[in-house]
């Protein structure tokens, strides 16, 4: 790469004081997520009596079915899910997460957290997330266990940023820089690495600190992740935010975003793109989408760059 923030690893290196990888946050504050009572079988008159499968509470009133184990209740996801029973669905994952399966506790955070065939509930999403971290802070990274975490920590910072209203979860910049500064360093997480840049950005939970927040955000740009890579290049071309301004880098990084970017949920990329190519002048267009294609074809993408 042609910056000039020194090696990606300069920021590791920071953080991993005398070799050795940065703590583990404090275990998260929280409760007790509802375990199934699996070993209670129901009586001959035992009745249940749950609202119809479609309502919103559905899912939380009818008993567990007691699973033989964890990846018993996972085929039951898998099979429920096929047929569209997603109230059968939600209880197999529910068991397999009682015990302790990481797929199923990541699985439900992200369901609750997104409204996905369960009515939204960040708290209980929070609960999920926060035994992740608490129960996996040391899984390996690079691995899909560590991804997983390294993706439960991003989300408790987001949670602890911004507070879950009306619930004990309040915001708490400190906590919100220790999950985003986890997920980075330790688990090398592109969104943590994002998200972190933007408090050293912002002094949020830790003193501002212009060059980290770029070292951090080129850190994230160079792994793929579109937001930081429009970031990046907005920081190229201003200079004297922590970098020295460098136009056609700045063009770069911003043409590169354009290009792996949702335009359904990332349309500000769009707009701050064609908003700097269009002042730009056509000689640092010109080299910029030059560099474009020569990162293409170094990654091995093999096509060239469209003109703009």
């Amino acid at each position: 790469m042609l910056l000039m923030l020194g090696a990606p690893q300069a920021v590791r290196a920071q953080d991993f004081a005398n070799g050795q990888p940065p703590l583990p946050p404090r275990p998260i504050p929280g409760i007790a997520l509802p375990e199934p009572d699996s070993a209670r079988s129901a009586a001959p008159d035992d009745a249940t009596v749950a609202p119809a499968p479609n309502t919103p509470t559905a899912h939380s009133a009818l008993p567990f079915v007691p699973f033989s184990s964890a990846r018993d209740a996972l085929r039951a996801w898998m099979r429920d899910s096929s047929a569209g029973d997603q109230v059968g669905a939600v209880r197999a994952l529910e068991y397999a997460a009682s015990q302790g399966h990481l797929t199923a506790q990541y699985k439900l955070g992200r369901m609750y957290a997104g409204g996905e065939g369960v009515p939204t509930n960040d708290l209980k999403a929070f609960e999920y997330f926060s035994k992740i971290a608490d129960e996996n802070a040391d899984a390996a990274p690079g691995t899909a266990a560590g991804r997983m975490v390294g993706s439960a920590f991003v989300a408790l910072g987001s949670y602890f940023a911004d507070g879950i209203k009306g619930s004990y979860v309040k915001p708490n910049p400190d906590r919100a820089f220790d999950m985003f500064n986890y997920a980075a360093s330790y688990f090398g997480d592109p969104d943590g690495q994002y998200n972190l840049a933007r408090l050293y950005m912002k002094g949020q939970g830790t003193p501002r600190d212009p060059r980290r927040a770029a070292q951090w955000m080129k850190l994230a740009a160079e792994k793929g992740h579109a937001p930081a890579r429009a970031a990046f290049g907005e920081m190229l071309l201003r200079g004297g935010e922590g970098v020295p301004r460098q136009p056609v880098l700045g063009l770069m990084w911003l043409a590169m975003a354009r290009e792996s970017c949702d335009p359904a949920r990332e349309g500000w990329i769009i707009e701050r793109h064609d908003a700097a190519f269009a002042a730009a002048s056509t000689a640092d267009r010109t080299a910029a989408m030059a560099l474009v294609e020569r990162q293409q074809l170094a990654s091995g993408g093999g096509q060239p760059a469209p003109q703009r």
